[in-house]
């Protein structure tokens, strides 16, 4: 009788805790990891490029140490990076430029005509960069993950956020990020 009861509690034990199992939620990942990415918040940002802008000037992230700068990782064939461009235009782009922050799209792999047809099409007034061979790309993430990435880089070159896809949370939580660093105010990443 005793060993019948034993048994018979073992298993209620046993199913209880594969349902709780099976129906646990996850938690959620960082925003740096597992999305693609082959640098991580905190990580100096690579800078031994040159981004050469639709327009046909040329900078890099050497010469924009000292502000906030935001490299924007699109495609004129990503409709997510369509989506999220005019949040970047009138919530980064206008309402930051003039407070020491950067913005620049860096168009995945697409010839100059197309990406400043892009530009013009989507109503952006922020630059555009090109990259040949998604090798600028290749230095913040892996090539072969999605574009719709943002990555927001401190004023002395540090790596404090990366996005992925266009998230409104993340986005917000992003602006909020961005708001503190033009700001030099502290800001809380969740």
């Amino acid at each position: 009788m005793k060993i019948k009861q034993l048994l018979i509690t073992c298993s209620l034990l046993i199913n209880g805790y594969l349902a709780v199992a099976q129906t646990a939620t996850p938690a959620p990942l960082p925003a740096s990891i597992d999305r693609g990415y082959i640098v991580k918040t905190g990580d100096q940002a690579p800078d031994d490029f040159k981004l050469v802008l639709a327009d046909g000037t040329q900078t890099s992230l050497k010469q924009l140490r000292g502000k906030v700068v935001i490299l924007q990782f699109t495609a004129s064939w990503c409709s997510v990076c369509r989506q999220e461009m005019p949040h970047l235009e009138k919530d980064v782009w206008q309402a930051y430029k003039n407070k020491g922050l950067v913005l620049i799209g860096v168009d995945r792999d697409e010839p100059l005509e197309k990406v400043q047809h892009f530009q013009q099409e989507m109503n952006i007034s922020y630059p555009l960069a090109l990259d040949p061979g998604a090798d600028i790309f290749g230095r913040f993430a892996n090539k072969k993950s999605g574009v719709t990435r943002n990555v927001v880089i401190d004023k002395d070159g540090k790596i404090v956020y990366l996005t992925r896809l266009y998230d409104t949370q993340e986005f917000a939580s992003m602006l909020k990020v961005v708001d503190a660093l033009v700001n030099n105010k502290t800001a809380s990443v969740n």
